[in-house]
């Protein structure tokens, strides 16, 4: 049975595009099962923090829903607490969190990044808070909508 999705928040990973594509198939396959954000974006977007049994409908590229994920865990943390194992479940390929903190860096530093944070400035540091957050894949639609 599918779940209406209509109603549910939206889970966007990255931005549309390649990244998206790559942290949607590490979902759908199971091998992502934590995320990353900067408080700073949630404060700017005027996002709600995270909630555990929150569902939202992950989107593609296209704007179109794909999946369901539960939200299992969340927690505000500065960037030195994020360790091995979140970053490994991260599923995009981590060994340890040196890797995790140079793709992210590279991330939150881009122009992009911080065009949507409307901060031209924006760094990272150790010191950083960051909303991590565990999930489990739901559902996958098989239609998506």
């Amino acid at each position: 049975m599918t779940t209406d999705v209509s109603s549910l928040p939206l889970a966007e990973f990255g931005f549309p595009g390649p990244l998206r594509d790559e942290l949607n198939a590490a979902i759908l396959s199971g091998a992502k099962t934590t995320t990353t954000g900067v408080l700073a974006d949630y404060v700017h977007c005027g996002d709600p923090m995270p909630r555990i049994g929150e569902r939202s409908a992950v989107v593609d590229s296209d704007g179109r829903r794909i999946a369901v994920i539960e939200t299992t865990g969340a927690r505000i943390a500065p960037m030195s607490e994020v360790d091995d194992r979140f970053a490994a479940a991260e599923g995009e390929g981590y060994d340890d969190v040196a890797g995790w903190l140079a793709a992210h860096e590279s991330f939150w530093h881009s122009d992009e990044f911080r065009e949507a944070i409307g901060d031209p400035g924006f760094v990272v540091t150790e010191e950083t808070p960051l909303v991590l957050v565990w999930f489990r894949l739901a559902e996958v639609l098989d239609e998506p909508v």
